[in-house]
C-alpha cells in the first residue's frame, strides 16, 4: 500500500508520524527496549503532546532478530504465527553503551545508534545488508478520504476481500544496489520482487492472475538475510516500487513484529527459517509416482477408472496413487464424506479392488459443508460452524449452495471433522487432496474469539493440520501425505502442495514454474501442479511439455478440469513421453529421496532455484523458466511449440544425463529438442545414485544401485545413500573414474 506523493509529500488524507531517535535505550534481560519519539528532542517542552514509538529488540532463535515496532503497547495485537523453534526467553547477548545498543545473536547483529537520525542497522559477520533508516518505521493514519493505493485485495466478489483499514505500522528496510528480492508465497509472476506491489492474502484467483492461494509474508534476499512479517493478517509489500531503494511492508492496527534472518547463504537463511516455522517432513517414497485423476468434471465410475488404471499398467506407465475429484460424493453435498452410491455402489469393495492392483487411493475434500447434506444440520446444531455475529450459522452459496465453513478453532468441531475422515481412511483411503481454503470470510465470531482478519490467511493452517494429524496418527510419521492447494508461513510442515487453477498453454506452465521457484524460496520443500494445466484441454504439443516437466519435480499428478488426462487421450507419443519420464523418475529416486532427507533435516527445498543453487553466480539472479532438482540435475523445462529452449549453465563442464553429451557452461545456449528429451544437465562432478527399478517408487535403492559418475570434479565423493525403510550406505567414490 502506498503512502507517499513522490519523495517528499504524503498522498492526501494521509498523517504519518516516524520514528525519529533512539531517545533512550534499555537493556531488559536479553531484549533491547527503545523509545523512539516522533519529533527530535530538543527540549523539554518538545515531550509533551508527542507520541513515540516503543522498538523492542529480541531474539527467538540464534541468528534471527525479533523487532516489534508498537504505537500504543496495549493496543489489540492479534497475534503472529505458531513459532515451533522459538526458544523462551530469548537467545541473543544485549548490551547499551554509549554508542548505541546491540544485540548479538549468532552470526546476526542489529546495532541501535543513540540519538538523532534514527538508525537500526543489521550486520551479518560484522557487515551491514541492510537497515531501518529516516522515515522507515511509522505510523500512519488515514482519514475518510485518503486517496491512497489500496484496490480490491483478494476475491471481491467471494466476499473475502481484506477489509479497508484506518491505521497502520510500516517498516522500510534498505534495498542495497544489484540486490534482489524473492519468495512471499507461490506467486505466479516473476521470480524477482523487486518493483512489484504485493498482498499478502489468501485469494482462489487462478495462477493467471496478481492473486496466490499460498501468501507467505517471508521474503529472502540476494545479500543473504530473510525477514518474516510475523503476521498471519494482512500484509501489504512496496518492494522498491514505492521508496525504490526499500522494501516496505505494512500491517493494520497498533503493532508490527517482524524477524530478521541471517544467511550468509540463501540454504542458511531457509534453515533457519524453516528452523523457526516448521521444517517439512519426509513423506512417503509412494507419493513421488504418478498420480493418476479422475479430473473435475467429467463422467466416471469403477469401470472407467479401472479401465484407466489397467491400461495405464499394461503400457507399462507406473502410477502409484489414484485420485477421486469432487463427484466421488453426490452433487450439492459436498463435503459429507459419503461415496455417491449412484456410481460407486460398492466403495470398500472398489477399494479393496484398487489396493490389489497396488494403488493407493487418494480423495478429494474440502472445509465447506453444504446445506443439503445431512452433515450441515449435525454440525450446525453441535456449534460446529463458524457464525456470524447475530450467533447465525454463516452461509453462501458460491461453490457449493448454502455451504457453511468448519469452525477448526473449535477442538470440538475438529475432532467431529477428523471422525468423518478416520471413517474413510478405515474404508481403505490412503491420503487427502484439501482443497481450498481461501475464500474465508470476514463478517464472522469464531468459538475461540479469533480476529476473523488474521484467520483468512490462517485458517487454511488450521484446515491442514486436522488433516495432516489424522493421517499422521493413523498412518505413523513418514506416511502421511496431502495434496494442499492453500497455505500460508509454516504450511511446509504439511506437504505436498500443488499449484492451483492453471490453463492449458505454454505460458501458464510457465507462470506455474514461476510459482514453484517462489514457493520453494518461501520455504516450502515438496511441490506439484495439474500435468496439462486445469482449465481447458490442452493440445498433444502442451500436454508432452508439461509431461516431462511435471515429472521432473518431487510431485506428480495427471489432473485437468473437464476433460480425462490419460496420454493416450492425445496421441500415442504421449504415451511413449509418459513411459520415458516415469521410468527415468522411478531411477533417481534414491537421489530424490536423499534430496528430501536434506529437506527434512536442513529445509532446502528439492525444487530449487538457480539462485538457491549458485548465489555467488551473478547470472542466475533473474532465472525463472529453469531450476535445479536437488543440488545436481538442472531442468529446463520446453515452453514452446518449436521444441527451442534458451538457457543458462554456470561453470564447469556439464554432461546431459539422457545423451552423455559434455558441454562448458559459463555461457548461454539455445538448444532445440524432441518430445523425449529437454535440457537435463548434470552439474560438474556430481555422483548420481541410479536406481534399479523403473516400476515404482518405493523399491529397495541399496538393491541393484548403480553410482553414476560425471565428468568435471575431482578427488573423492561420499555419497549416502538411504532405502525407504531406513537402511543406510555410505559410499566412497572417484570422482575421475567417470562412467555417466
Amino acid at each position: 500500500m502506498k503512502f507517499t506523493d513522490g519523495f517528499w509529500q504524503l498522498r492526501p488524507g494521509v498523517t504519518a508520524l516516524y520514528a525519529q531517535e533512539a531517545y533512550d535505550i534499555d537493556r531488559q534481560d536479553a531484549a533491547l527496549v527503545v523509545t523512539a519519539p516522533t519529533k527530535v528532542i530538543a527540549s523539554r517542552g518538545d515531550v509533551l503532546n508527542r507520541p513515540t514509538l516503543t522498538v523492542t529488540l529480541s531474539s527467538p532463535l540464534e541468528g534471527i532478530v525479533r523487532v516489534r515496532i508498537a504505537h500504543h503497547t496495549g493496543g489489540a495485537w492479534h497475534g503472529g504465527f505458531d513459532l515451533p523453534g522459538a526458544v523462551d526467553g530469548g537467545v541473543g547477548s544485549a548490551s547499551v553503551t554509549e554508542d548505541g545498543g546491540v544485540l548479538q545473536t549468532g552470526r546476526l547483529t542489529a546495532r541501535i545508534a543513540p540519538g538523532a537520525p534514527w538508525d537500526l542497522s543489521f550486520e551479518i559477520d560484522g557487515q551491514r545488508v541492510t537497515g531501518s533508516g529516516g522515515r522507515s518505521q511509522g505510523y500512519i493514519s488515514l482519514d475518510a478520504g485518503a486517496q491512497v493505493d489500496r484496490g480490491i485485495v483478494g476475491n471481491a466478489r467471494a466476499g473475502a476481500a481484506a477489509p479497508v483499514e484506518r491505521v497502520f505500522v510500516h517498516e522500510q528496510l534498505d534495498l542495497g544496489v544489484g540486490e534482489l528480492i524473492y519468495g512471499l508465497g507461490e506467486r505466479f509472476g516473476p521470480l524477482v520482487k523487486n518493483g512489484q506491489t504485493v498482498e499478502v492474502w489468501n485469494a482462489d484467483g487462478g495462477t493467471s492472475s496478481e492473486q496466490a492461494y499460498k501468501n507467505v509474508p517471508f521474503h529472502l534476499s540476494s545479500r543473504g538475510y530473510g525477514v518474516l512479517v510475523n503476521d498471519p493478517g494482512h500484509v501489504s509489500y512496496e518492494i522498491g516500487s514505492e521508496a525504490v531503494e526499500r522494501v516496505q511492508f505494512s500491517v493494520p492496527g497498533e503493532v508490527l513484529e517482524y524477524f530478521v534472518i541471517a544467511g550468509p547463504t540463501p540454504k542458511d537463511v531457509l534453515e533457519r527459517y524453516t528452523a523457526l516455522t516448521g521444517r517439512p517432513p519426509i513423506v512417503p517414497a509412494w507419493s513421488y509416482g504418478l498420480w493418476l485423476s479422475t479430473s473435475f468434471t467429467t463422467d466416471y465410475d469403477e469401470a472407467t477408472v479401472t479401465s484407466f488404471v489397467d491400461e495405464m499398467a499394461r503400457r507399462e506407465l507406473p502410477v502409484s496413487v489414484f485420485h477421486f475429484d469432487c463427484f466421488w460424493m453426490r452433487e450439492f453435498n459436498w463435503c459429507d464424506f459419503e461415496w455417491d452410491p449412484r456410481v460407486f455402489p460398492d466403495p470398500d469393495g472398489m477399494l479393496a479392488r484398487l489396493h490389489e492392483k497396488d494403488l493407493r487411493v487418494c480423495v478429494w475434500i474440502n472445509p465447506y459443508i453444504a446445506q443439503r447434506s445431512p452433515l450441515f444440520a449435525e454440525a450446525a446444531a453441535s456449534g460446529y460452524l463458524v457464525k456470524r455475529p447475530d450467533g447465525s450459522v454463516w452461509q453462501w452459496d458460491l461453490w457449493q449452495a448454502g455451504m457453511g465453513l468448519v469452525d477448526f478453532t473449535n477442538p470440538d468441531a475438529t475432532a467431529w471433522y477428523q471422525g468423518k475422515l478416520r471413517a474413510l481412511i478405515d474404508q481403505g483411503v490412503d491420503c487427502f487432496k484439501t482443497d481450498f481454503g481461501e475464500r474465508i470470510p470476514l463478517e464472522v465470531d469464531y468459538f475461540d474469539g479469533s480476529d476473523p482478519s488474521r484467520m483468512h490467511n490462517l485458517y487454511t493452517q488450521l484446515y491442514n493440520k486436522a488433516v495432516h494429524d489424522v493421517l499422521v496418527d493413523a498412518k505413523g510419521e513418514g506416511e502421511a501425505v496431502l495434496f494442499a492447494r492453500s497455505a500460508t508461513a509454516g504450511g511446509q510442515s504439511m506437504p505436498v502442495h500443488w499449484g492451483g487453477d492453471s490453463t492449458s498453454t505454454f505460458a501458464s506452465m510457465a507462470e506455474t514454474l514461476r510459482g514453484g521457484l517462489s514457493l520453494a524460496l518461501s520455504g516450502f520443500a515438496y511441490w506439484s501442479h495439474d500435468i496439462g494445466g486445469f482449465e481447458g484441454t490442452p493440445d498433444a504439443d502442451v500436454f508432452k511439455r508439461w509431461t516431462a516437466f511435471g515429472l521432473l519435480g518431487s510431485h506428480s499428478r495427471f489432473h485437468g478440469s473437464g476433460s480425462y488426462r490419460v496420454p493416450w487421450a492425445f496421441d500415442e507419443e504421449a504415451v511413449e513421453v509418459t513411459r520415458v519420464f516415469t521410468h527415468l523418475k522411478m531411477q533417481l529416486m534414491p537421489y530424490l529421496y536423499a534430496a528430501s532427507l536434506e529437506a527434512a533435516s536442513l529445509g532446502t527445498p528439492l525444487l530449487r532455484p538457480m539462485a538457491l543453487e549458485f548465489p555467488d553466480d551473478p547470472a542466475v539472479g533473474y532465472l525463472d523458466r529453469q531450476y535445479m532438482l536437488g543440488a545436481d540435475i538442472l531442468v529446463a523445462p520446453v515452453f514452446s511449440a518449436s521444441g527451442d529452449v534458451d538457457f543458462y549453465l554456470p561453470d564447469g563442464t556439464w554432461t546431459h544425463l539422457l545423451t552423455g553429451e559434455q558441454v562448458e557452461g559459463g555461457r548461454w545456449r539455445r538448444e532445440r529438442h524432441d518430445f523425449l528429451s529437454l535440457p537435463l544437465y548434470v552439474r560438474p562432478g556430481a555422483v548420481i545414485p541410479w536406481g534399479a527399478r523403473t516400476d515404482r517408487p518405493d523399491y529397495d535403492y541399496l538393491e541393484g544401485l548403480r553410482l553414476r559418475v560425471f565428468a568435471g570434479g575431482a578427488g573423492t565423493a561420499e555419497v549416502v545413500v538411504t532405502a525407504p525403510d531406513g537402511r543406510a550406505e555410505t559410499f566412497r567414490v572417484n570422482r575421475s573414474e567417470v562412467t555417466g
